[in-house]
């Protein structure tokens, strides 16, 4: 009966022994191979910052000469930095009669007694 099982199971009764609550076969060196892998992820860890160290720093380099050349360049006129200029007189006005005309052209359209109560 044994040989039967094992033809049926072919190769896994080594692991059905595993899941079963038998030993594991350890490998001797396991411990060396899962320090070298942790030194290999802590030295490409460094390799990552130390990259990024070095682009973060560049980006800050073009910031600063950008800022430079801005607080170099005097505004000109078609800037958008370029200070308002002082609204001329008389334009503020126009607009206040346009709104009453609309209004007027309105009230005209509307029923007697409508137009009545709007002129109150």
């Amino acid at each position: 009966m044994d040989f039967v099982m094992k033809q049926a199971l072919g190769g896994a009764t080594k692991d059905m022994g595993k899941m079963l609550g038998g030993e594991e076969e350890k490998d001797p060196d396991a411990q060396k191979k899962e320090e070298e892998r942790q030194e290999a992820l802590r030295q490409q860890e460094e390799e990552r910052k130390a990259k990024h160290a070095r682009m973060e720093a560049e980006r800050e380099k073009v910031r600063q000469q950008i800022r430079d050349k801005a607080a170099l360049e005097q505004p000109c006129e078609g800037s958008l930095t370029r200070p308002k200029k002082a609204i001329p007189a008389g334009c503020g006005d126009e607009e206040e009669e346009e709104e009453e005309s609309i209004l007027d052209t309105v009230l005209k359209y509307l029923p007697g007694p409508l137009q009545d109560m709007f002129k109150k």
